[in-house]
């Protein structure tokens, strides 16, 4: 009988090792800080999904708005301002749509589980040779309280988290 409580604590002890080294490392191996002064956002393709122009739209100027208040960058440029090609550097924000479910805001206030909004976007960052830089699939939504619109308000803040926290 005591082999085997013996046997059981020696497996749960192997079991959290692993568990408890691999966090350490991962903590000592933080990605560095990617270095970049300005940064260049292009409008919000939609090559796959047909989206509304009202949401396109929203999600550009959400982008724009949300990068800004990180004051990660001096510059924010636009698409298609010339003065980003003489910047130093500089990243491109692409933005691709690739799933959008439109909710409806009348059956949120009616109840909790349904009508939601939901838009899926895959967001590249590269430099100004095309090389990627960091890329990620980013979902808004909203699910209870807010216009259908808020959803890429949602996208926009998740966008801004992501460049506070990957660039210096």
């Amino acid at each position: 009988m005591k082999l085997i409580g013996y046997l059981s604590a020696l497996l749960a002890l192997a079991l959290v090792v692993p568990f408890t080294g691999s966090t350490a490392l991962a903590q000592d191996k933080a990605p560095a800080k990617i270095h970049a002064s300005s940064i260049q956002v292009l409008m919000v393709q939609s090559d796959e999904v047909k989206l509304p122009l009202e949401f396109q739209l929203a999600l550009y100027e959400n982008l724009i708005e949300q990068v800004q208040k990180t004051k990660k960058f001096q510059h924010v440029y636009r698409d298609g301002d010339t003065a980003a090609a003489n910047a130093t550097d500089l990243v491109i924000l692409h933005s691709n749509v690739y799933g959008f479910k439109k909710g409806s805001e009348g059956m949120r206030q009616v109840t909790t589980v349904a009508g939601a909004t939901q838009i899926k976007v895959h967001c590249l960052l590269t430099d100004k040779a095309g090389n990627s830089v960091l890329a990620q699939d980013i979902t808004g939504k909203v699910r209870f309280i807010g216009g259908n619109l808020r959803a890429t308000l949602d996208f926009a803040k998740k966008v801004a988290q992501i460049v506070a926290t990957n660039f210096q």
